[in-house]
């Protein structure tokens, strides 16, 4: 029988390169909880970058999955499908949004929004020439749409040229914005909570002067809660809490709480003078057997009443976390809300990046956001109980 070491060797030689791997084969989980090949145990605080909100062997999904499959997996979007007109009836009712495209992933989902925005700004003047305004410290995806947006340029210089027009200023910054406003933007990007740039939850001011801009200029807010939408702040949609609505928004990860599934949405109003047929497409997305798992998705979050147990736990995740920032002298702060939140750490005393491998080692998943950031996105059913193991975990992981 193979084993752990001689399958991690096998990838080795077959994969391409483009992740540092933890020395781990999973085989299995339940609940919170991954156990590897060795049947290891794994108290899961990454939830497969903030996708499984459900957690593992949910057999309530599992089976809606499976009577999906011996229906009908895929028909072409040339057809219609109950599953897809669930789907969608659902997730825009959830955002507050009028129009859905499904897509496969979450880049994808950011891409079908920078050619709606282009779109609408092209029906208003007829001119191509239409600029972007995205944020520093952002992160939106590897495609070259999505990577054109990404405001850090270690993901972007290998791959120039990128897709032209487009300019960056810097989050909770609304001079910022401002200076690089013209008569050409179409449209301003960002995360509502920032993830990958290291767990920045934006100001309220910020938020609010955006959209104060944006409905000033006819320019199109697009905001990003493809990592921080789908309940993990606590409210459906991160923006929910500030009182505002996008004009576009883009979900993915825990929509389909792990087949490939995304989605981009609007308002109406850039329905109607934005993309049509042609302009936009995809083979595989929005099939009925991803459909059918956003409405299972929806249908538990509704009946378990996630949202409370994110809102709940989430603060005495909070309090805990706070605790390690004033026991500690290498942690140096605490940020996020609701099951998206992130540990600072001083890199010369105790670097991140070690503390995540030690924690795999001790039973414990957690990932960067950045160099210096421990983020907990765990799955959305936690308990207070897995808290204080996950604490636990940590400090031996120091």
């Amino acid at each position: 029988m193979k084993t752990m070491n001689g399958y991690i060797d096998e990838a080795e030689s077959v994969l391409l390169h483009t992740y540092n791997r933890f020395s781990v084969v999973f085989d299995h989980g339940r609940g919170v909880k991954l156990y590897d090949l060795d049947g290891k145990e794994y108290l899961d605080f990454c939830a497969g970058i903030a996708v499984f909100a459900l957690g593992y062997g949910n057999e309530e999904y599992n089976n809606a999955l499976k009577k999906q499959v011996d229906k009908l997996i895929h028909c072409s979007n040339l057809f219609y499908s109950v599953p897809a007109i669930e789907a969608a009836k659902g997730l825009t009712g959830a955002a507050g949004m009028d129009r859905v495209f499904f897509t496969n992933s979450g880049a994808e989902a950011i891409e079908g929004a920078i050619k709606s925005a282009r779109k609408y700004a092209f029906n208003r003047d007829g001119s191509t020439d239409h600029e972007i305004i995205a944020m520093n410290n952002s992160f939106h995806g590897r495609t070259m749409g999505a990577l054109s947006v990404t405001g850090n340029k270690k993901y972007r210089e290998p791959f120039y040229p990128m897709i032209g027009n487009i300019e960056y200023a810097d989050f909770n910054d609304l001079d910022s914005v401002k200076a690089r406003l013209n008569d050409k933007t179409c449209a301003i990007i960002l995360e509502t909570i920032q993830g990958e740039g290291g767990i920045y939850p934006a100001e309220p001011e910020f938020l609010h002067g955006i959209r104060e801009l944006c409905d000033e200029k006819d320019i199109l807010l697009i905001l990003d809660e493809i990592q921080c939408g789908m309940g993990r702040s606590g409210n459906m949609f991160a923006y929910e809490a500030y009182g505002i609505k996008p004009d576009i928004v883009t979900v993915a990860k825990a929509v389909g709480c792990g087949v490939p599934v995304g989605a981009f949405m609007m308002t109406q109003k850039v329905a109607d003078k934005s993309l049509i047929p042609g302009d936009h497409g995809t083979t595989y997305g929005g099939n009925p057997l991803v459909t059918a798992a956003v409405c299972e998705v929806l249908r538990q979050f509704k009946d378990r009443d996630i949202l409370s147990n994110v809102r709940e736990v989430g603060a005495y995740m909070y309090e805990k976390l706070d605790e390690l920032v004033c026991e500690y002298d290498f942690i140096t702060g605490h940020r996020g809300v609701g099951l998206i939140q992130g540990l600072v750490f001083d890199n010369e005393k105790m670097p991140a990046k070690d503390v995540c491998q030690r924690a795999v080692a001790n039973g414990l998943i957690v990932i960067t956001a950045g160099s210096d950031v421990i983020r907990f996105i765990p799955p959305l059913i936690i308990t207070k109980e897995d808290v204080d193991k996950m604490i636990v975990l940590l400090k031996k992981s120091f």
